[in-house]
C-alpha cells in the first residue's frame, strides 16, 4: 500500500514538472513571457507591496513558485469554434452522418456544448493568460515608479530598466531606482482670508500632518487637507469644501529644503453671470424640523399633525405615533449650535439604531429670515410595524444523526410609542439518533421546543437619570429577554429557562460596553437516569472495566453488558467500597466518569452579572490590518447568597433556592486578535485567548454551561469538539470540559485564484481544572509545569468567498498530543487517517 502511494505521488510530481516546463505554450513567436519583476532601490531589492503595485505589468501569479493558473489556461484549446467547423470541413461525410442522426441546428449547438467549447471557456476563465513582455508598459511602469518616490519627497529621483532573456520565450525585468536625498519641510506659513476659519485653524494647528523637519510627502498634504476641511465643517463652515485648500511648495530657496505656504481663499459665488468672492462665515442651526412619517414615494402629502418639543418641531402626515422625547433623544443637530458634519452622522447612526426607521435623510437649507442660519430638515421613513418571518435548517451533530429545525418570529416596532421594539419567537426541532433508547422504533425519536421574547428600549431603562455618566451620544439601549425550551428524548430531557436584563452603549467609535445586570439560567434535568443511554463512550468504558475486573454476573444482561442503571450503579458502588480494586490509572478514569456524570446531571440555577468590553481598530470590511480586544468579567451567586442566607442547607452545606443549589463563581476572559496585511491577498492572523472560572462559596465546580471545551471548527482544529483534555488525561468522556482554558492560533491566508483562498494554520492550547472537585492530577493546572500539556495542531484549509459569507474547510493534524506516552507525543499522528476535517462558515478569527 505504501509503495502504491509513493508511486502515485511520484506520478503527480512528474506531471507537475511537465506542466511547469510548458509555460510558454501560448506565447507567440518573437515574444517573451514575463517571468519576474525585480525592483532595486538604491542598490537594494525592494518587495514592498505599494512599490510593486506601481507596475503596469506583473508576472503570472504562482503558488509556492508554481504557476497553477497559467498552466490551467494553457490546457484550454484556442478558437474552439474554428476547430469544430474545420473538423467537418475536412470530412463532409462525417458531417452528413451527423446531420442525419441530428438536425443541422443540433449539430451547430453541439459545437457550443461544454464538451467541445464550454470546458475550454471554463479553463480560460479559471486560468490566467500569459503575461507577454511589453516595452510600452515597461516605460509606463518606470514613470510610475519615479512618480511614486517623487510624491514622497525624492524630487531628484531617477530610474532605468533592463530586460534579461533567461531562455526561449522567457524574460525578466529589472528596474533600478536611485532616489537621491529627500526634500525636508523648513517653514510653514498660513494665509487664510476668512478670520473665523483662521481662528479655528490656529486653535488646532498642532494636530497638523505637516510639520517642520519632516519629509515632503504628498500623502501628508492630502491628509492635512481632509483634517482642515473636517475641522471647519464640524465648527460651522457649512459652505466650505476641500478644494479651497491649496499649497505652494517652494524648493528654490535652498537645496533639498522646502518652504510651504497654506492658502485658503474666499468662497467663490456665482450670481447670474457674475462671480463674487466673499469670506467664509460660520452657520448656526436656526430651526430643526422632524418629519416622522415621510414617504419618498409621496412627498407632497399634507401635514395633519405637529408639535413643538424642546426646540424641535415634529410633523406627521397622520396622527403622531411617537412620544417626542423618544425621537429627539437621538437628534444631535440642535437649535443654536453650529453646523457639524459629525453631529449629522451621529444623528443618522442613532436613528438607524432604533430599528424603527429606515436610514434617515437629513437636509440643510439656508434660513432667509436669519443671517448665517440653517434649517435642518430630518426625514424619517418608518419601517413596517409588524414583521413576520420563519426559517428552517437541517441538523447533524454528535447527538443527532439527522434533524430538522425551524423557527418563527414576530417583530413589533414602536410598541409603547417610544421607539421600542418587541420580538417573540417560537423554535422547534425533531431529529433521529440511533444511540438513544427507542422502544417504539420511531425514526424521529428526539425533539425540542422553545419560545423566546425580547424587548428593546433605545435608552438605559433605569429609575434614575444616567445622562451625565452615559450620555446619549454613546447610543445606549436596554434589552430585556426571557426564554424557555424543553428537550424530549435528547440528552437528559432538559428544561431550560433564561432571563436577562442587559445594557449596551458605545463610549467611542469601534468600542462597545455591555453590562448584564441580571442574567438568570435555570436548567432542570427531567430524566437523569438516562445518562448512560446518552453518553455511550462513558458507558462503554465502565462496561469494559466491569468485564475486565470480574464484576458480579448479576450486574450484566444476557448480552454481557452492564444493566442501566442498576448494574452500573452496583459496579461503581463496589469500586467505591473497595470490593473491586482497579489499577491506579483505571481508578482515575472511573472517577473522571463519575465526576462528569455529576456535573451533567445536576440541576443548575445561575444568577449572574457581568460586564464585557470590546474594541477594534478595523475601519471597514476591507481593512485587513487591525487588532481586536475582548474582555469579560462575570460573577454569579452573590445576590442569591444574600437572599438565601437563612435558607436550608443540603448535606454538602450548600444553600438552595427553589430547591436547587445555586451556582457561585467568578469568571474572567480575555481575547486578543491581530491581523497583518502582507498584501497581494496574503494575511497573517493571530489569536490569543485565556479564560478561567473559579467556583467558591456555594459551589465546588462550575456549571457545564459556563465551563470551557477545546477542539472543533473555531478552536484547536486537530481535535473534535470536546475531544481534547483536560490537561494530558486523554479523557474518554463524551464531553470533556474544564474551568480554565488557554488558546493560541496563527493562520497564514493567501489567494489561490478568483474567490478561492487557502490557509496554513497552527493551533495550540488546552483546558484544565483548577480550584474545583477534580482529583486527577493530569487534568489539574498546577503552575507553569502544566503548560507542558498544551496541545498543538497544524494543518491547511480552503476558503471560498461568496462576498457576504465564506465557506471554510480545514484539515487539522495532531502535531503534539500531550495525552500520548513519552516519545510518542510529537508528530506521531501527522497522517491523513488521523486528521480531523472541519467545515465552517466564515473565518475562525
Amino acid at each position: 500500500m505504501k509503495k502504491s502511494i509513493t508511486k502515485i505521488s511520484l506520478f503527480i510530481l512528474i506531471g507537475l514538472i511537465i506542466f511547469g516546463c510548458n509555460t510558454t505554450k501560448r506565447v507567440p513567436d518573437g515574444k517573451s513571457l514575463l517571468t519576474k519583476n525585480n525592483i532595486v532601490v538604491d542598490g537594494k531589492k525592494n518587495n514592498v507591496e505599494d512599490v510593486f503595485n506601481q507596475l503596469y505589468q506583473k508576472q503570472n501569479t504562482s503558488i509556492l513558485g508554481y504557476r497553477l493558473r497559467l498552466n490551467i489556461y494553457n490546457l484550454a484549446k484556442q478558437k474552439t469554434d474554428s476547430i469544430y467547423r474545420a473538423k467537418f470541413a475536412n470530412n463532409p461525410k462525417k458531417y452528413n452522418r451527423k446531420v442525419k442522426w441530428l438536425s443541422k441546428k443540433q449539430v451547430k449547438r453541439l459545437g457550443e456544448s461544454f464538451w467541445y467549447s464550454g470546458v475550454h471557456n471554463f479553463l480560460r476563465k479559471t486560468g490566467e493568460a500569459p503575461v507577454i513582455l511589453d516595452t510600452v508598459s515597461t516605460k509606463k511602469s518606470l514613470r510610475r515608479l519615479n512618480y511614486y518616490y517623487y510624491t514622497r519627497g525624492y524630487f531628484d529621483v531617477a530610474g532605468k530598466y533592463k530586460i534579461d532573456s533567461i531562455g526561449p520565450k522567457k524574460a525578466k525585468l529589472r528596474y533600478d531606482i536611485v532616489k537621491g536625498n529627500p526634500y525636508m519641510i523648513d517653514s510653514i506659513n498660513s494665509n487664510i482670508t476668512s478670520k473665523p476659519l483662521d481662528s479655528i485653524y490656529q486653535l488646532r494647528k498642532r494636530n497638523s500632518y505637516i510639520k517642520s523637519g519632516k519629509r515632503v510627502e504628498y500623502s501628508n498634504f492630502d491628509a492635512e487637507k481632509a483634517r482642515i476641511t473636517e475641522d471647519f465643517r464640524n465648527n460651522g463652515a457649512f459652505r466650505f469644501q476641500q478644494n479651497y485648500v491649496t499649497y505652494v511648495i517652494d524648493t528654490l530657496t535652498s537645496k533639498r529644503i522646502a518652504n510651504v505656504d497654506l492658502n485658503i481663499e474666499n468662497e467663490s459665488i456665482r450670481v447670474e453671470d457674475s462671480l463674487y468672492s466673499v469670506p467664509f462665515e460660520l452657520y448656526k442651526i436656526s430651526k430643526v424640523n422632524i418629519y416622522t412619517d415621510h414617504s419618498p414615494a409621496n412627498q407632497n402629502l399634507p401635514i395633519k399633525d405637529s408639535t413643538v418639543y424642546k426646540g424641535f418641531t415634529l410633523y406627521s402626515v397622520n396622527k403622531l405615533k411617537y412620544r417626542p422625547k423618544a425621537i429627539t433623544d437621538g437628534i444631535f443637530v440642535t437649535k443654536g449650535n453650529y453646523f457639524s458634519d459629525n453631529k449629522t452622522t451621529l444623528t443618522s447612526k442613532y436613528l438607524s439604531n432604533l430599528k424603527v426607521f429606515n436610514y434617515p435623510l437629513i437636509q440643510y437649507i439656508e434660513d432667509k429670515n436669519q443671517k448665517n442660519g440653517l434649517i435642518a430638515n430630518i426625514y424619517l421613513s418608518p419601517r413596517k410595524k409588524y414583521t413576520f418571518g420563519f426559517s428552517a435548517d437541517f441538523i447533524h451533530s454528535n447527538i443527532q444523526d439527522f434533524g430538522i429545525s425551524g423557527n418563527t418570529f414576530l417583530s413589533i416596532r414602536n410598541v409603547f410609542n417610544g421607539a421600542e421594539t418587541f420580538e417573540i419567537g417560537i423554535r422547534g426541532s425533531i431529529g433521529a439518533s440511533k444511540d438513544f433508547a427507542n422502544p417504539n422504533n420511531n425514526f424521529f425519536n428526539i425533539s425540542e421546543i422553545g419560545a423566546d421574547a425580547k424587548l428593546n428600549f433605545p435608552r438605559l431603562f433605569l429609575p434614575f437619570k444616567t445622562d451625565k455618566i452615559i450620555p446619549k451620544t454613546m447610543i445606549p439601549y436596554t434589552t430585556i429577554s426571557v426564554g424557555y425550551s424543553k428537550q424530549t428524548n435528547i440528552g437528559l430531557d432538559k428544561q431550560n429557562f433564561t432571563s436577562s436584563l442587559v445594557y449596551n452603549w458605545t463610549p467611542r467609535k469601534n468600542t462597545t460596553l455591555r453590562f448584564d445586570l441580571l442574567n438568570v439560567q435555570f436548567v432542570k434535568n427531567i430524566n437523569p437516569d438516562n445518562y448512560f443511554n446518552v453518553y455511550r463512550s462513558s458507558y462503554q468504558a465502565l462496561n469494559q472495566f466491569a468485564t475486565s475486573y470480574g464484576a458480579d454476573p448479576s450486574y450484566f444482561d444476557t448480552n454481557g453488558n452492564l444493566i442501566i442503571n442498576d448494574g452500573v450503579n452496583s459496579f461503581l458502588s463496589d469500586v467505591n467500597n473497595g470490593v473491586i480494586l482497579p489499577s491506579a490509572n483505571d481508578t482515575k478514569a472511573i472517577n473522571s466518569i463519575v465526576e462528569q456524570k455529576g456535573r451533567l446531571t445536576e440541576d443548575n440555577l445561575i444568577v449572574a452579572s457581568s460586564i464585557a468590553f470590546s474594541k477594534t481598530s478595523q475601519k471597514d470590511l476591507t481593512d485587513n490590518s487591525f487588532y481586536a480586544i475582548k474582555a469579560k468579567v462575570e460573577s454569579a451567586g452573590n445576590l442569591m447568597s444574600l437572599i438565601a442566607g437563612a435558607s436550608k442547607q443540603t448535606q454538602s452545606n450548600s444553600k438552595t433556592a427553589f430547591g436547587v443549589e445555586f451556582s457561585q463563581y467568578i469568571k474572567t476572559e480575555f481575547e486578543y486578535i491581530k491581523h497583518w496585511d502582507l498584501r497581494r491577498k496574503k494575511i497573517l492572523a493571530a489569536k490569543a485567548f485565556c479564560g478561567v472560572a473559579i467556583p467558591y462559596g456555594n459551589s465546588n465546580s462550575v456549571p457545564f454551561s459556563r465551563s470551557y471545551f477545546a477542539g472543533g471548527t473555531n478552536d484547536i482544529r486537530a481535535w473534535q469538539s470536546y475531544g481534547l483534555g483536560p490537561g494530558k488525561t486523554g479523557s474518554i468522556n463524551d464531553f470533556n470540559e474544564a474551568n480554565m482554558k488557554l488558546l493560541f492560533s496563527t493562520e497564514f491566508r493567501f489567494g489561490i485564484f478568483q474567490q478561492l483562498n487557502g490557509a496554513f494554520f497552527i493551533d495550540a492550547g488546552n483546558i484544565w481544572n483548577v480550584s474545583d472537585i477534580a482529583t486527577n492530577k493530569d487534568a489539574i493546572f498546577s503552575g507553569l509545569k502544566s503548560l507542558e500539556s498544551i496541545a498543538i495542531g497544524s494543518g491547511f484549509g480552503f476558503r471560498y468567498d461568496f462576498n457576504f459569507f465564506v465557506i471554510r474547510l480545514d484539515l487539522g493534524f495532531k502535531t503534539y498530543n500531550p495525552a500520548n506516552p513519552e516519545g510518542e507525543k510529537w508528530l506521531k499522528e501527522m497522517r491523513f487517517d488521523k486528521s480531523v476535517l472541519n467545515i465552517g462558515i466564515n473565518y475562525p478569527f
